[in-house]
């Protein structure tokens, strides 16, 4: 049996909108579909593309909170709305500013997460799941925080507990920013394995994802960091990816493993300091898929995340999908998907080419040779804490969990 993969998409995502202004633009989803049909990947016999329905109100309090979920949802009828204070819930100008329909738009996206989680679990015949519009992980229980409303990623695992109480989880994300929300809401739940490579807490919003964030009580050894340096090229972080999610993973032997593909670590990201060009997202796709099959049941739900260039999300997630559904791409970008990219992203470079290879990075850093030391030294480091903290942290949490 050829396993097939689910998409999981619908126009309605362009709801999600915090207005034209704000760094998380639904364009960025609707530009991504389209070059998911230009470039011949929805026709693909292996996938099953299916539509979201809102996740219920019940299956989001098993996240947030009633007082918070209540002020979403009144404040999504009337934004001015005087009997909710929307500063303490971490609504209003900023971040997170206040739009009409924002709960049915939040709940929507929890449902495409939800739905992708039930596809893998419950469908035989499908193997992976893939949510663009997911990756909320900043969301707390009870506070929207950095872009994110409701935490998709965390309503669905509750939604996979509620399926399986012992069912063992790994949750992986590679957003530039730390994936503190889903950190948080499963720090004391030793079901729930977090791992999260994000720029340092020390440059980069919500300043957290140390390595001396591991989990508490029984969930001690729960929660995995490796916080990265500003700049950081393709070749130092595919060497410490490479060599530490398949030893965590195959450490952990999770039932089914979730990540967030946020890619805001790329060179040219508004909103970051990193330096990864789109070429590195073939391998981090290939290596969580040999992972997947190897530790993982075979079994992988994905969702988005961040990424603030209109023109460099579609490209690395349709490289995502590619790879999901073993293909190989041609470099070469559709002429239709380039003119529509002309038509509705005239602030941003005109891309030709699925994937850059551009080494800025690494030629900035043999022009100084003191800072790549310095980097390489790190990241040696990060790997030394893989194999003597984080693995033997994670044999302590299964020996009592």
């Amino acid at each position: 049996m050829v396993d097939k993969v689910g998409l999981i998409y619908t126009d309605k995502y362009q709801d999600y909108n915090f207005g034209q202004n704000h760094p998380l633009r639904p364009l960025r989803l609707k530009l991504t579909y389209s070059l998911m049909e230009k470039i011949g990947l929805l026709n693909n016999e292996l996938l099953q593309i299916e539509t979201p329905q809102p996740a219920t109100k019940e299956e989001i309090l098993r996240v947030h909170s009633i007082e918070y979920v209540n002020a979403v949802e009144r404040l999504s009828k009337n934004p001015d709305d005087s009997s909710v204070s929307p500063y303490a819930f971490g609504l209003g100008p900023g971040d997170n500013p206040i739009f009409k329909g924002m709960y049915e738009a939040s709940a929507l996206v929890c449902g495409a997460s939800k739905l992708a989680a039930d596809m893998v679990w419950n469908d035989n015949d499908i193997a992976i799941a893939f949510n663009p519009a997911g990756g909320l992980h900043h969301a707390m229980k009870s506070k929207a925080s950095g872009f994110c409303i409701f935490n998709d990623i965390a309503v669905a695992i509750k939604h996979l507990q509620h399926l399986k109480r012992d069912i063992r989880i790994a949750y992986l994300d590679i957003d530039c920013h730390h994936g503190d929300g889903v950190q948080w809401i499963f720090y004391d739940d030793p079901r729930v394995l977090t791992i999260s490579f994000h720029q340092s807490g020390k440059f980069l919003f919500p300043g957290t994802g140390n390595t001396n964030e591991t989990g508490e009580g029984i969930a001690s050894g729960g929660s995995i960091n490796f916080p990265l340096l500003p700049g950081t090229s393709n070749k130092m972080f595919l060497k410490l990816f490479r060599y530490c999610v398949p030893r965590i993973l195959e450490a952990f032997s999770p039932d089914i493993l979730f990540t967030q593909l946020g890619v805001d670590m790329h060179y040219d990201d508004p909103l970051t300091q990193m330096g990864l060009s789109l070429s590195v997202y073939k391998d981090v796709a290939q290596t969580i898929r040999t992972s997947v099959r190897d530790y993982c049941q075979g079994k992988w739900i994905a969702v988005g995340g961040g990424g603030y260039l209109m023109t460099v999300v579609p490209r690395a997630w349709t490289i995502f999908l590619a790879k999901m559904l073993n293909v190989e791409l041609k470099n070469e970008l559709p002429d239709s998907w380039i003119n529509e990219v002309k038509k509705s992203v005239s602030y941003e470079e005109t891309p030709y080419l699925l994937w850059d290879r551009n080494d800025k990075a690494e030629i900035q850093l043999l022009s100084h040779p003191e800072i790549a030391k310095k980097m390489i030294d790190y990241n040696r480091e990060l790997r030394t804490l893989c194999d003597e903290k984080y693995i033997p942290n994670i044999q302590n949490l299964l020996s009592h969990s």
